[in-house]
């Protein structure tokens, strides 16, 4: 596969070291912290939620319904890259940044404070819903942001390591989401977690709002951003420009191959860090406790893959890397669910740790290779949905569909021939977006 660079390197600017540093980390921590919220949604999901709100029926039925809410999170996801890239592309990436910060902050705080359905009834689950789409609205406007704080900072030749900072919060967050629920499970008994103890790792995204804070008050607008608002000043005095109109009309094709060759990384990753914890411990019996640790292990070790896997990335190309990582999620599909049904913790440690080191591979470039794909003036409209698209057809329907097709099949090799063919999308995608770097 081609690995010439893409159409639209992002140019870099000479900047203060300091300030490039201060950027980056408060990028990091955007990241970081957003998904943490979000992914507390996931755990509690698999472990409470579906007996919490939606009571009625079986256990499956309970878990199919949780995770049916978890999925709405994702449709509602590009809303909120549609709106806050049109916005982020014409006003800037910190403001947008900032309000999804505020959003998620508040609704992770909302779901921490809702009473059940045995408190309200049906109003219970609706508002559940509620929070959760203004959660999904949030993290698809933030991905964005803070991807182009990062990448638009970068200095010439580091532009995937700076973007790896970014993909750096998802295991953050779910090594900071596992923490917490397994600290919250280790000093209460199975009574009070049900109660009132999964409510606290919600009530700690309230923290969120500080960093909004921050960004808000100390970190300055990316220069590119600027160089691109006085083209597009220019631009609209004679003639009414929208990012997503041009991305519609003249980029749609890039978007979707953009989605199409990583959706199978969302699905991949929220199959283990949720579907997985649901079906060990409801259909294999293994121990809440254990199967999170092993969750928050695996996640630990994504923190150096990822930033190794970007900067070779920086140094032999994007598509090289990215296809690698994909092709691997597709060969360890079978394998890894084969070792998960033997109900032994050490090969569930083995087999997801694997398939981690793979889906890092891929995640790490990720963040560049979208930025490149789109000029500055519509990057954050264009990157956003790309990856929303991949959220919603990948990540956010995977548990379900998990679920499901262990309950329609009987056997994971089900699950594991979704995995494949979504392998198989991402790798047809990547290879035509070679294909047309190649050509220009």
């Amino acid at each position: 596969m081609d690995t010439a660079p893409p159409a639209h390197p992002v140019p870099t600017t000479a900047l203060p070291e300091a300030n490039r540093r201060r950027v980056a980390t408060a990028a990091a921590l955007a990241s970081a912290v957003e998904w943490y919220d979000y992914f507390v949604f996931g755990i509690a999901a698999a472990l409470v939620l579906g007996d919490l709100y939606f009571p009625a029926g079986s256990p499956t039925a309970g878990v199919l319904a949780s995770f049916a809410t978890f999925a709405v999170g994702f449709l509602a996801r590009p809303l909120g890259g549609i709106v806050a890239g049109q916005l982020g592309d014409k006003r800037g990436r910190k403001p947008m940044l900032v309000l999804a910060l505020t959003l998620m902050g508040l609704a992770t705080t909302g779901i921490g404070l809702l009473p059940t359905y045995d408190t309200i009834g049906v109003a219970a689950p609706i508002l559940l819903v509620a929070l959760r789409v203004v959660q999904g609205v949030a993290v698809g406007a933030q991905w964005g942001g803070a991807m182009l704080l990062a990448t638009e900072y970068a200095p010439e030749g580091k532009r995937g390591v700076y973007g790896s900072v970014v993909q750096l919060g998802v295991p953050i967050g779910v090594v900071t989401a596992n923490s917490v629920f397994l600290l919250a499970g280790a000093f209460t008994t199975d009574g009070e977690f049900a109660a009132w103890a999964w409510r606290v790792p919600f009530l700690i995204g309230l923290f969120v709002l500080v960093l909004a804070w921050y960004i808000h008050t100390k970190v300055e607008e990316t220069p590119e951003f600027r160089e691109a608002e006085k083209a597009l000043a220019e631009k609209e005095k004679s003639e009414q420009s929208s990012p997503l109109r041009t991305i519609m009309r003249d980029h749609l094709g890039t978007v979707l191959l953009a989605g199409g060759s990583f959706a199978v990384n969302t699905a991949t990753f929220y199959i283990l860090i949720t579907g997985v914890l649901d079906y060990t411990t409801r259909e294999l019996d293994m121990k809440r406790g254990a199967v999170l640790t092993v969750s928050l292990c695996v996640s630990l070790t994504q923190l150096v893959l990822i930033p190794a896997s970007a900067a070779l990335s920086d140094r032999v190309g994007r598509i090289r890397i990215y296809a690698f990582g994909a092709a691997g999620i597709a060969l360890w599909a079978v394998p890894m669910f084969l070792l998960i049904d033997t109900g032994s913790l050490l090969w569930l440690a083995v087999s997801t740790f694997v398939a981690s080191c793979f889906l890092s591979i891929m995640y790490g470039p990720q963040a560049a290779l979208f930025a490149e794909l789109f000029t500055p003036e519509m990057r954050y409209t264009g990157a956003s949905l790309g990856y929303q698209i991949a959220a919603v057809c990948g990540g956010g329907l995977a548990p379900f569909v998990m679920v499901l097709l262990l309950e329609t099949t009987g056997t994971s090799m089900a699950v594991s021939g979704y995995i494949i063919g979504l392998a198989v999308i991402a790798l047809l995608s990547i290879k035509v977006l070679a294909d047309r770097a190649r050509s220009r």
